[in-house]
C-alpha cells in the first residue's frame, strides 16, 4: 500500500523540530530549508561550469564552437536522462540513501573530467555527472513533502533561490577557479564539493519513507501515465522547455559575445558577468509567495512578456554592457519565476507522485534546455548575436500565445458550468 509523503520520522532528525526543539513556523526548520537550498545549488552547479569555458577548451581541445557547445548539450541530456530514470526512484526508495549514492557517483565522474585528456573523455564523464546530479530535484519534491499546505510556495521557493543561485554562481566559480588554477581544478574541486556533500546530507536529513511500493519500471510507467492524466503537467513542462531553451541559448553564447572583439573580457570577466545575472535569483522567494496567493497565472503570463522584452534589449546590446547585464537579469528573473510557479502547480497535482511529476515536469524543460544550447551555438556561427536574440525572443513569445489558449480553455469551462 502506498504511503503518504507526508509520513516521516519524528526522531533526532525529524524536520518537525529546530535544533531546539521548538516548532518551526512553517513547519520546517531554518537550517534545514538553508541546507537542502544550498545542497541543491551546489548539485545543479555541475551542469553549468561549463559555460564559461567554452572558448578555453575549444582552443584546449582543438575544437569548434559548435563542437564546444556540445558539452552544453551532452551535460543537459544527461540530466534529462537522471529525470526520467533516476529521480522517479525518489517515489521507490528512501531518499536518503538515494542522495547517498547519487552523489557518489557524481563525485567519481567529476574526477573522471578533471582528468580526461581528450574531449570525448570530457564529454561522456560530463553525460555521467549530468546524469547524477539530478539530486537538486529530489531535494526539491524532498522539502515539498515536508513542508505544510500553505507554506510550501514559500518552502520550494527558499530552495530553488539556491539551487537557482548555483546555476548562476557556478559561472563565477568556474571563471575565477580557472584562471587561478586551470580547468582541470574547476571539475576537481566540484568532486570534493559532492564528497562533502553526500556526507552532509547523510547525517542530517530525516529519513523518509517511500510513497509507493510499485516495481520500478511500473514506477517509470506511472509517470508517462501521470503526463497523460495531468493536463497542467505538460503544459506547465512546454511552457517551461521554451523558457530553459532561450535561458540556455542566451548563456551558452554570450560568453563568445563578451570574450569577443566587442568587449575582450577574459574568463575572470565573463564570470564577474554572470555575478549580475545572479540577482535574478532574488525574485525566487517572491514567485513562491504568488504562487501561494493564487497569481500563478497571470504572474506567468507577465513573466513571458519579460523575457521576449530582455531579448530585444540583449539584440540592441552588443557593444553596451549595462544593457547586457539588464538583459541577463530580467531573462533570469523571468525563467526563475515561470520555474517555481510551474513546480507549485504540479506538487498540487498528485501529493503521492511528487517525485515523478517533478520528473517528467524537469526532464522536459531540460530538454528544451538542451535543445536551446546547441540551437543557440548554432545559431551564433551561422547569424552571430542578432540570431541568438531572435531566437531567444521567440520562444516565450511562442509559449505566449500558448498561455492565452489556457485562459480561453478556462473561461469556457466556466461559461459551460454556468450553463
Amino acid at each position: 500500500m502506498s504511503q503518504s509523503p507526508e509520513l516521516r520520522s519524528s526522531g533526532p532528525r525529524g524536520s518537525q523540530h529546530a535544533a531546539t526543539g521548538a516548532p518551526a513556523p512553517d513547519g520546517v526548520p531554518g537550517w534545514l530549508v538553508a541546507l537542502l537550498a544550498v545542497a541543491s545549488g551546489m548539485t545543479v552547479a555541475n551542469l553549468y561550469y561549463a559555460q564559461p569555458l567554452l572558448s578555453s577548451l575549444r582552443d584546449v581541445f582543438h575544437i569548434t564552437t559548435a563542437t564546444a557547445g556540445l558539452l552544453i548539450t551532452l551535460t543537459q541530456v544527461g540530466y534529462v536522462i537522471g529525470m526520467l530514470f533516476l529521480v522517479p526512484l525518489g517515489d521507490r526508495l528512501e531518499k536518503r540513501s538515494l542522495i547517498t549514492a547519487l552523489l557518489t557517483v557524481t563525485t567519481l565522474a567529476l574526477v573522471a573530467a578533471g582528468l580526461a585528456t581528450g574531449f570525448p573523455m570530457l564529454l561522456v564523464a560530463s553525460l555521467i555527472s549530468g546524469g547524477t546530479s539530478v539530486v537538486a530535484q529530489i531535494l526539491v519534491p524532498f522539502a515539498a513533502s515536508l513542508a505544510p499546505d500553505h507554506a510550501r510556495g514559500r518552502i520550494v521557493g527558499r530552495v530553488m533561490s539556491g539551487l537557482l543561485t548555483g546555476i548562476l554562481l557556478s559561472r563565477t566559480l568556474s571563471s575565477l577557479v580557472s584562471d587561478v588554477a586551470g580547468w582541470r581544478v574547476v571539475y576537481l574541486g566540484s568532486a570534493v564539493m559532492m564528497a562533502l556533500l553526500a556526507v552532509a546530507l547523510r547525517f542530517a536529513l530525516p529519513r523518509q519513507a517511500p510513497t509507493t511500493t510499485m516495481r520500478y519500471h511500473h514506477v517509470l510507467r506511472s509517470t508517462v501515465t501521470l503526463v497523460r492524466t495531468h493536463p497542467a503537467l505538460l503544459r506547465r513542462g512546454l511552457y517551461q522547455a521554451a523558457m530553459f531553451g532561450a535561458f540556455s541559448a542566451f548563456w551558452t553564447t554570450v560568453s563568445y559575445v563578451l570574450t569577443g572583439p566587442g568587449f575582450h573580457y577574459s574568463p575572470v570577466g565573463v564570470g564577474l558577468f554572470a555575478l549580475v545575472g545572479a540577482a535574478g535569483a532574488a525574485v525566487a522567494p517572491l514567485a513562491g509567495h504568488w504562487a501561494d496567493r493564487g497569481l500563478t497565472r497571470p504572474m506567468t503570463g507577465l513573466a513571458f512578456a519579460v523575457a521576449a522584452v530582455a531579448f530585444a534589449v540583449a539584440g540592441f546590446a552588443q557593444h553596451s554592457i549595462v544593457a547586457l547585464a539588464l538583459a541577463a537579469i530580467l531573462i533570469d528573473m523571468a525563467v526563475q519565476t515561470t520555474l517555481i510557479l510551474g513546480q507549485h502547480t504540479i506538487y498540487q497535482l498528485d501529493a503521492g507522485a511528487r517525485a515523478r511529476l517533478n520528473s517528467a515536469f524537469i526532464a522536459t524543460f531540460f530538454l528544451g534546455g538542451a535543445l536551446g544550447s546547441q540551437v543557440g551555438s548554432i545559431a551564433y556561427r551561422d547569424g552571430g548575436w542578432g540570431a541568438v536574440s531572435v531566437l531567444g525572443a521567440a520562444l516565450p513569445l511562442l509559449v505566449l500565445l500558448y498561455w492565452l489558449t489556457e485562459r480561453r480553455a478556462d473561461q469556457h469551462k466556466t461559461v459551460s458550468v454556468a450553463g
